[in-house]
């Protein structure tokens, strides 16, 4: 498999396979093409003495600032320098190569006006490994990711550090040993490598990946609790969906009938209807679901648009400074997405109450093992799933709310999308262990019970038990936990569980 890569059709599938599969990644001839015609729009305009805001200027408050042509090449490697600026842990691989691979695809759409030959080295990174080594913290957000993408042209240029097959090092020597020769930058590069959002976009493109495959993870874990609590199916019934046509609720429902179907369980509490919980599951996780493809929606849009400053245009032969960097669109979805998660995990919370509580789960014991009192069974781990669901209300607050004012109140408005990606990496790990709780809940419960549950929880139940045994009396539940966790975020339960049913919907198609 090969990505090709023309500026205006990738997906975020495509740069899961490149970031977490080292698919490898191939230039258009339509995109080489128009990165050399606007390259020459550039050098004709520098010939010609223009004023060009980051060429021939200095950069920010500074573009006031004339700069002279002979040394507007070493403003490049200045820029690159000045903004390198960021603190903390390293981002993971698979994010720094989502990154490289977003900006590359940007450059692509050629209306930047750095040479061919420079987006090619970037390529070439990506497909030999050169791994930038990028510090997590520091960018605003707007001009897009200045400080990140600042490390990472460090090593395009032989610079910096990289990982190179597993080994930190000086980027000189990662590029030498992949054979790769670094990049003297040249008019625009400077800019034209880090004048952008796609840190924070690659890293919200990966966790929206994670979060579609949770989402159905938390769907078949909501399908075993309602199994195990007995619901009443009626209201998962399809026309109920109909008539109220939200496009993630209707999903929802549907998949809770394709999982439960077969059961002999639901339904055996006699209940006219349920708590809300159980009851109104749809309602509760296809907003989740609808403000995901909102957001998977905004960040393809950024993944294949020209975010850079200025951008040359070469039907026309002129440039025009512009905002195209700010985050703001990104940022919102991704505080979007983290307010879809959470919501995810506490619904998730609420079903592990209520198989826990003697008094909500009729006919099964207190904390679902027998000899309670010398035993207390999952007690605890409900208290875990409500502690990281607690954390999840705070970490949901939206970051792009927040505002300062830089660069001598130059760059008096930021988006903070660095902070919100960083925030639905944490929610999306807390609700997979909150989800891996409701599992092993959900599973201990079933087997206090003869009747048979539905196709699709009984295929969770085994996969579970392939790790988890049941719990007969008390025992250290951490591993229990870790272990259910780790075949939800590798795919393991929703692969077993499509396996037997077929596939969850999920898009509209």
């Amino acid at each position: 498999m090969t990505v090709v890569i023309d500026g205006k059709s990738l997906k975020i599938e495509d740069l899961h396979e490149v970031a977490r599969n080292r698919v490898r990644v191939k230039l258009s001839a339509q995109a080489r093409r128009a990165v050399i015609r606007c390259r020459k729009v550039v050098e004709d305009l520098v010939a010609e003495n223009a004023v060009i805001y980051g060429v021939t200027t200095g950069i920010g408050e500074l573009a006031r600032v004339r700069v002279p042509v002979e040394v507007s090449m070493e403003l490049q490697k200045r820029i690159v320098y000045s903004h390198s600026a960021g603190v903390g842990e390293f981002f993971e691989e698979d994010e720094v190569r989502g990154a490289m691979l977003l900006r590359a695809n940007t450059l692509a759409k050629g209306y930047s006006a750095v040479r061919l030959g420079t987006l090619e080295t970037l390529i070439k990174m990506l497909n030999r490994n050169v791994v930038p080594a990028i510090n997590q913290k520091g960018s605003v957000g707007t001009s897009g990711d200045l400080s990140p993408l600042s490390q990472m042209a460090e090593v395009v240029m032989g610079e910096g550090r990289a990982f190179y097959r597993g080994k930190l090092m000086s980027g000189g020597r990662a590029m030498k040993l992949a054979g790769i020769k670094p990049v003297v930058l040249s008019y625009k590069e400077g800019l034209g490598l880090i004048n952008g959002s796609q840190m924070f976009t690659a890293c919200g493109a990966l966790r929206l990946c994670d979060a579609i495959k949770l989402v159905k993870s938390a769907i078949i874990a909501s399908a075993m609790s309602a199994d195990a609590l007995r619901t009443p199916l009626r209201g998962f019934d399809k026309r109920i969906h109909e008539v109220r046509p939200y496009h993630g609720q209707n999903v929802v429902a549907a998949n809770l009938r394709k999982l439960l179907r077969g059961s002999k369980l639901a339904g055996a509490s006699g209940k006219v209807q349920d708590a809300y919980s159980l009851r109104c599951i749809p309602q509760i996780y296809g907003p989740s679901i609808d403000a995901l493809q909102y957001a998977r929606q905004q960040i393809e849009i950024e993944m294949n648009s020209a975010a850079d400053n200025p951008l040359f245009f070469p039907d026309q032969r002129q440039r025009l400074s512009c905002g195209n960097f700010h985050g703001q669109p990104v940022a919102m979805a991704l505080d979007i997405a983290a307010i879809a998660m959470s919501e995810i995990g506490g619904l998730s919370e609420r079903h592990i109450n209520r198989l826990m509580n003697p008094n909500l789960n009729v006919g099964l014991p207190a904390f679902l093992v027998k000899g309670e009192g010398l035993n207390s069974g999952l007690m605890v781990a409900q208290y875990t799933a409500a502690s990281l669901a607690s954390e999840n209300k705070l970490l949901a607050h939206p970051a792009v709310t927040d505002n300062f004012s830089m660069a001598a109140d130059q760059e008096d408005h930021v988006c903070m999308g660095p902070i919100s990606a960083r925030k639905l990496k944490e929610i999306i790990w807390n609700v997979i262990h909150i989800v891996a709780i409701e599992m092993m809940s959900a599973a201990q419960a079933l087997d206090f019970l003869d009747d048979r549950p539905g196709h699709g929880t009984y295929a969770a139940y085994r996969e579970i038990r392939k790790v988890v045994k049941p719990l007969k009396q008390d025992r250290i539940l951490w591993p229990d936990i870790q272990a259910i966790a780790q075949k939800i975020a590798n795919g393991d339960i929703l692969r077993a569980v499509e396996s037997e049913v077929g596939a969850l919907k999920w898009g509209r198609s």
